[in-house]
C-alpha cells in the first residue's frame, strides 16, 4: 500500500444544532432504471448507465437545505459511439431551488492518479462527512454525520470517479483502457466529453460552472479548463486547486531543491524543533522570512554548486539547519539539498518517530531508527482507516447504491502516461481567453507531497507578466494535504470556497471582456 500510494501522489467535522435526515427513496421522481436496486448474478459487472435517487436534508450555517442525491453511472463513448466505460458519479442538488439557470455547479475530482472522489465528498464539501476527531484522526464506531459547512447551500456538486476508481470501470476486458484513460491528456480528453454529457443530461448549460481538484486532480482540472473551452465550448467561472501538483511547470535543479524549505520550517515549528527565537514566533509571521531566504539566498547558493566557497557553504548550511530543525552536519552531508524522505525520517529521529508525508502532524514509528526514509506513511494509514468504512456505508446504506463491486479507494491505472503535461500553461491560456475565469489555490502548511510554497511558485510561473494576478488567490491552512480534516480548517476552507464562488459570478449583463487599460 505504501508503494502504491507513493506512486499515486508523487506528482505533486460538526457543530451542535445541525440536523439531517437519512436519505430516503425519492417517490416523486423514480430513478431511471432501479429505484430499489437488487443484487443479481451479474452484480460484479458494472451497469454502464444506471442511477439511483434519494433525498436528504442538512443544516448549513443555520439554514435548512434539502437536497436530492443521484448516485450512478453515465457511459463514456468512443468515436464510433460505442460505450467503452461507465463513470460513476454522485450528484447533490439543492431541491428547493426552482430555477437552476443561475445556480452554480461544482464538478469535483480527487487525484492520484488512481483515486476516487471519496476524499472531498465525505471529507470536505459534501452534505455528509465522515466521523473523525477534531484533528482528523479515526474514531469508532465508523460512520458519517452532517456537514454544517458544506457548500451545498450556494452550489450543486457532482463528484466524479475516473475510470478504475470508485465504482467506475471499463465496459469490458477488450477496451484498451491504458490508451483511452490512463495518461495526462487521455484523462482530460475523455473526462471533458463525460462532463459535456452530464451537463446536457442534467440541463446545466446555463449554470456558472466550477472545477475543483485535489492533488493530481489539480493537474486534471487545470487541463480540463482549456479542453472544455476549446473542444466543448464550455466556459468556466472558476477553478479551485486543492494541494496542487507541479502542473507540468518545470523546476529542475536549484529551484526544486530549495522550494521545499518553507515546508520544512512549518513542520519543524509544529513539532517544536526550531531554535527558541524562531519557535516563539507565530507560524505565519515566521514563514515570510524563510520564503525570502529561499528565493534570495538559497536558490542562488544551490545554483553555485561546487564553485561555492567553503565559508559560503557553511553559512548557507547554518541557515538551512536553523530553518529546518536539522543539524548543520546533516545538511552538509546532503550537499545543502535535503531530500524530503530524509527529512521525514531525520527530524524526530532522536525521539524514535517519523513524520507523515502528506501531513507532517501525523507521527509514525519504524522498526529501527536508522535509515534514510520512513517505513510507511503515517497519515495514509490513518485516513484509510476512517474513509474506507464510511464511503462503503454511505454508498450502500444511505445512497442505496447496491453492488458487489469493490469501491476502489485506489485503482489500477498504471502505467500512467505523464508525457506532454502542460496543464499549468493550459490553465493560463484558459484564463487569458476567458475574462470570467478565476483561480483559487488552497494549501496546507504541513503537506510535504504538494507543499504550499511550490503551490505559490506555480502561480508565479503561470503568470510571469502579472496580468492575471487579480483573478488568482491563495489560501493557507494549519494542516496538511487534506486540510479539511481538521475541524477548524473544515469551516474556514469551505467558507473560502463559498466566498470565491459568490464573488466570481459576474453581475447580470456584465460583459466578458478586457478594458482598454490594466
Amino acid at each position: 500500500m505504501k508503494l502504491a500510494f507513493l506512486a499515486l501522489l508523487t506528482s505533486c467535522l460538526i457543530l451542535p444544532g445541525s440536523y439531517a435526515q437519512k436519505p430516503t427513496a425519492d417517490k416523486e421522481k423514480p430513478a431511471p432504471k432501479e429505484e430499489a436496486p437488487t443484487f443479481s448474478g451479474k452484480s460484479r459487472t458494472l451497469d454502464l448507465d444506471r442511477q439511483v435517487v434519494t433525498n436528504g436534508q442538512v443544516t448549513i450555517k443555520g439554514q435548512r437545505v434539502p437536497y436530492k442525491a443521484t448516485a450512478g453511472t453515465i457511459p463514456v463513448w468512443d468515436e464510433e459511439g460505442k460505450p467503452v466505460a461507465g463513470v460513476f458519479f454522485t450528484y447533490f442538488e439543492r431541491s428547493d431551488v426552482a430555477d437552476r439557470s443561475a445556480r452554480p455547479l461544482v464538478i469535483s475530482f480527487n487525484g492520484g492518479p488512481g483515486t476516487a472522489s471519496v476524499w472531498m465528498m465525505i471529507g470536505y464539501t459534501g452534505p455528509r462527512i465522515l466521523k473523525v476527531d477534531d484533528e482528523g484522526y479515526p474514531v469508532q464506531p465508523y460512520g458519517i454525520k452532517d456537514n454544517p459547512h458544506s457548500i451545498l447551500d450556494v452550489a450543486d456538486i457532482v463528484y466524479v470517479d475516473p475510470v478504475n476508481t470508485g465504482f467506475s470501470r471499463p465496459a469490458n476486458k477488450d477496451v484498451p483502457a491504458a490508451k483511452l484513460f490512463f495518461g495526462v491528456n487521455a484523462d482530460i480528453k475523455y473526462l471533458a466529453d463525460w462532463i459535456n454529457t452530464f451537463v446536457s443530461r442534467y440541463n446545466r448549460w446555463s449554470s456558472p460552472k466550477y472545477l475543483i481538484g485535489e492533488s493530481y486532480g489539480t493537474t486534471r482540472v487545470s487541463g480540463l479548463a482549456l479542453e472544455l473551452q476549446n473542444n466543448h465550448w464550455m466556459y468556466l467561472n472558476g477553478v479551485v486547486l486543492v494541494s496542487p501538483t507541479d502542473l507540468g511547470i518545470k523546476r529542475d535543479g536549484p529551484a526544486q531543491g530549495a522550494l521545499k524549505l518553507p515546508y520544512f520550517t512549518a513542520t519543524a515549528w509544529y513539532h517544536k524543533a526550531l531554535p527558541a527565537d524562531l519557535q516563539k514566533k507565530d507560524l505565519t509571521d515566521l514563514l515570510p522570512e524563510v520564503e525570502n531566504f529561499t528565493i534570495s539566498e538559497y536558490i542562488p547558493a544551490l545554483a553555485m554548486g561546487g564553485s561555492m566557497s567553503d565559508q559560503k557553504r557553511k553559512e548557507i548550511a547554518q541557515k538551512v539547519a536553523r530553518y529546518s530543525g536539522l543539524s548543520e552536519t546533516a545538511v552538509l552531508q546532503q550537499n545543502l539539498d535535503v531530500p524530503t524522505n530524509f527529512f521525514w525520517k531525520e527530524l524526530l529521529r532522536d525521539k524514535g518517530q517519523t513524520v507523515g508525508r502528506l501531513d507532517s502532524r501525523y507521527l509514525g514509528i519504524d522498526s529501527k531508527d536508522a535509515g534514510e526514509a520512513p517505513d510507511y506513511n503515517a497519515e495514509l494509514t490513518s485516513w484509510l482507516h476512517s474513509f474506507t468504512p464510511a464511503i462503503n456505508l454511505f454508498m450502500r446504506e444511505e445512497l442505496n447504491y447496491k453492488t458487489d463491486l469493490k469501491y476502489f479507494m485506489f485503482g489500477p491505472v498504471r502505467p500512467w502516461d505523464n508525457t506532454n503535461n502542460h496543464t499549468g500553461e493550459d490553465l493560463r491560456q484558459a484564463m487569458a481567453q476567458n475574462p470570467y475565469l478565476h483561480l483559487l489555490v488552497q494549501s496546507g502548511y504541513y503537506d510535504g507531497a504538494c507543499d504550499y510554497f511550490n503551490a505559490k511558485y506555480n502561480m508565479w510561473q503561470m503568470d510571469v507578466g502579472g496580468k492575471l494576478k487579480d483573478r488568482m488567490e491563495w489560501e493557507g491552512y494549519r494542516s496538511g494535504h487534506m486540510m479539511y480534516l481538521r475541524k477548524e480548517d473544515l469551516a474556514t476552507s469551505n467558507e473560502n470556497l463559498r466566498q470565491f464562488i459568490q464573488k466570481s459570478i459576474p453581475k447580470n449583463s456584465t460583459p466578458a471582456k478586457y478594458s482598454g487599460s490594466r
